[in-house]
């Protein structure tokens, strides 16, 4: 057993009253757990590499705090990116990055779990692991460092960050973080038995844990990838050199995420803490189903999370119910990739409006698709009186785009549902795009101002008034891992900001719409930067440490971003190998290309996603295998699972409407009753 780490806090105190947003560093939010450190076998620090404003609402944290908490001989606590004025202090002082709960120092814990949901957070993973004291690379590590893991979606390709993890794992954590748990355990019982090694090469065993130094990848004189090469996994057993003592195994040639199934057996969070900070998102969420098979060719988060897998309605009900009374939150968020796609949302939300019609309490779908939404659903999201605008994501500016995107979204659809909106009170609407599309052309983006002119119209005369209004956002598209897009060409950083400019002033100068329609844009230089981290190698960790020291820090953050500081640093560390940030970004790759993430299995196959690639380009649409058969993706039978959606055989709980407490005569005596 290791010794108690100290808390770090009374040397924290004093430097708080000099930095911003004091608050966000203190900890002891409702229904946090501090555990005793000696009563427990192995211990986790989650790390979400943004500011506490950002991190703290992660949904994934939240969950697998609770799910390992739960478990008597496992603690959990959290940690979050320090603010650069903090950060300055806390290395002048030398203090080092600390968890949330108990102020301990990171490096006493066994593992450091960070998940990561952008790859524009690389530098704060760096800066977050240099903070807490531990050699930057993976390889400098001893024994009594924590084992510093990542998961989230950048985990489908972290050969970029490679360097510095241990090990990567995909897909769903709930399952894995105690499978992790389990073997670190045994491995500290052992008395660290076989050293660091021997742990790795355990977890690799299991072929759903990652450990990059566990393969060699080779280049050819072009700089592509020649070859990824499992080597041999270190001697697991007593009694012979692999698990099974009959001689030298090798790591798994591929390894595949974890998926989970029947979510009702997990439903968490259910006691999710509450901020003392405030955070970008304050409210309950609860996750109706996880996964998504609409096919929209660059969407990695439906691709790489497949099958779909819906909570009941029930299970939801219940949730909701005990998460509002474990927190006081008065906000309910109904998440998932679409949730207007689950197989019951309507008797759903009705159960939930009529249970907390009269309350403080509002409902909200945060992603929904036009095709799948009706007014009569909103209305029962705003039955409280919270009525904000309605939001959808048409992607492309026109029907050309949507089928090359499979964004199966009629313009019809969008007026039909946009004209009874404006007619039943509703009077913003805000509709997503992205710019950079494969096979865009420069018409397809100012199309956009078009269909934006055609929306105002419809509601105008829905609404027979002219106060209503479209707010058009516009993100730049970055092709990303396991979607039929990665071997997509991505447009130059000034190409999108040219169409996004053209597009702008194409509002600006309609007369009749243009003051009710709204354009926000991204510029297109972070997205190139996304680009190189999202399809990157392993030898892009020499451009990521060097960005680190030159200062980089919080690059999602517009005010500390710095495109010269990334091209400078491309420049220098690539050129050895003859390439180049445009090698990364704008290059088309062709089929017969070893991808970095090729080794990496979620399900799908990629023969599957090639022919993807090619329909896109005729313009072809894959339909929803929920609905309209199989497309055979491969994940069902590579992965053993199934799409799990209703009708589910079970009525939902009877949820009551919640008593109200009647009014008291004058003077008479008060009692506060639980409602």
């Amino acid at each position: 057993m290791t010794a108690i780490p100290p808390s770090l806090f009374q040397r924290l105190e004093p430097l708080l009253a000099r930095v911003k947003k004091p608050a966000q560093y203190v900890g002891g939010e409702v229904n946090s757990e501090l555990k005793d450190w000696d009563q427990v076998q192995v211990h986790w620090c989650l790390a979400f590499p943004d500011a506490y404003e950002v991190g703290q609402p992660n949904q994934g944290i939240a969950i697998l705090y609770e799910v390992l908490n739960q478990r008597d001989w496992i603690l959990a606590e959290r940690t979050y990116a320090i603010w650069p004025d903090l950060a300055h202090l806390m290395r002048q002082q030398g203090l080092p990055q600390f968890s949330w709960e108990g102020h301990r120092p990171v490096a006493a814990f066994d593992l450091l779990a960070v998940s990561l949901s952008s790859e524009l957070g690389y530098t704060n993973l760096l800066e977050l692991i240099d903070l807490a004291g531990l050699p930057l690379r993976s390889r400098d590590r001893g024994d009594d460092h924590p084992l510093v893991l990542i998961g989230g979606h950048v985990a489908t390709n972290p050969e970029p960050i490679t360097d510095f993890i241990d090990a990567a794992v995909m897909g769903d954590g709930e399952e894995a973080v105690l499978l992790v748990s389990a073997l670190v355990r045994d491995w500290l019982r052992s008395g660290r038995r076989g050293g660091r090694a021997r742990l790795l090469g355990q977890l690799a065993a299991t072929g759903q844990v990652y450990v990059p130094s566990l393969y060699d990848v080779s280049y050819a004189a072009d700089g592509m990838i020649q070859a990824i090469t499992p080597l041999a996994l270190p001697r697991l057993t007593d009694d012979g050199d692999g698990p099974g003592g009959a001689g030298p195994d090798l790591a798994p040639a591929r390894v595949r995420k974890f998926t989970l199934t029947d979510l009702d057996a997990w439903p968490y969070p259910a006691r999710p803490l509450v901020p003392v900070a405030e955070t970008v998102h304050e409210r309950y969420s609860v996750e109706i189903f996880r996964g998504c098979t609409r096919g929209c060719r660059f969407c990695q988060a439906g691709m790489i999370t497949r099958p779909v897998r819906e909570r009941s309605t029930t299970a939801i009900a219940q949730m909701v119910d005990a998460g509002l009374a474990a927190t006081g939150l008065d906000e309910v968020g109904l998440l998932s990739l679409s949730s207007a796609d689950h197989s019951e949302i309507k008797p759903l939300a009705k159960v939930l409006a009529d249970r907390y019609q009269g309350t403080k309490v509002s409902l909200s779908l945060p992603s929904t698709r036009v095709d799948a939404f009706n007014v009569d659903l909103a209305a029962e999201l705003a039955r409280n009186g919270r009525r904000g605008g309605l939001t959808f994501a048409p992607e492309g500016g026109t029907e050309r785009m949507r089928r090359v995107i499979n964004k199966n979204v009629d313009e019809a659809d969008l007026m039909a549902t946009v004209e009874t909106a404006f007619a039943q009170g509703w009077r913003q609407v805000k509709l997503y795009f992205m710019c950079g599309l494969p096979t865009e052309q420069d018409e397809d983006v100012l199309a956009i101002a078009d269909l934006a002119g055609r929306v105002i119209a419809t509601g105008r005369r829905a609404a027979q008034s002219r106060d209503v209004g479209c707010t058009i956002s516009i993100g730049g598209f970055v092709p990303k891992p396991h979607t039929p897009f990665q071997w997509a060409a991505q447009a130059p950083a000034e190409v999108v900001d040219r169409r996004q400019r053209a597009l702008k002033a194409k509002v600006r100068a309609d007369r009749a719409f243009g003051r009710a329609i709204t354009v926000r844009y991204q510029d297109g230089q972070p997205g190139l930067v996304e680009g190189l981290l999202a399809r990157g190698d392993r030898r892009v960790a020499q451009v990521i440490e060097a960005v680190w020291r030159d200062g980089g820090r919080f690059d999602g953050w517009s005010e500390f971003f710095d495109f010269e500081r990334w091209s400078q640093a491309c420049q220098r560390q690539l050129a050895p190998w003859g390439i180049d940030l445009d090698w990364y970004t704008t290059r088309q790759r062709d089929e017969a290309e070893i991808l970095p993430w090729d080794h990496l299995d979620v399900g799908l196959d990629r023969d599957w996603l090639w022919q993807d690639w090619l329909d896109s380009q005729d313009q072809a649409s894959v339909p929803d295998c929920r609905w309209q058969g199989c497309s055979d993706c491969g994940v069902c039978p590579q992965l053993g699972v199934h799409s799990e959606v209703g009708p589910f055989d079970r009525p939902l709980i009877p949820l009551l409407p919640l008593a109200r407490p009647t009014p008291l005569a004058p003077l008479a005596p008060t009692a506060q009753a639980r409602v």
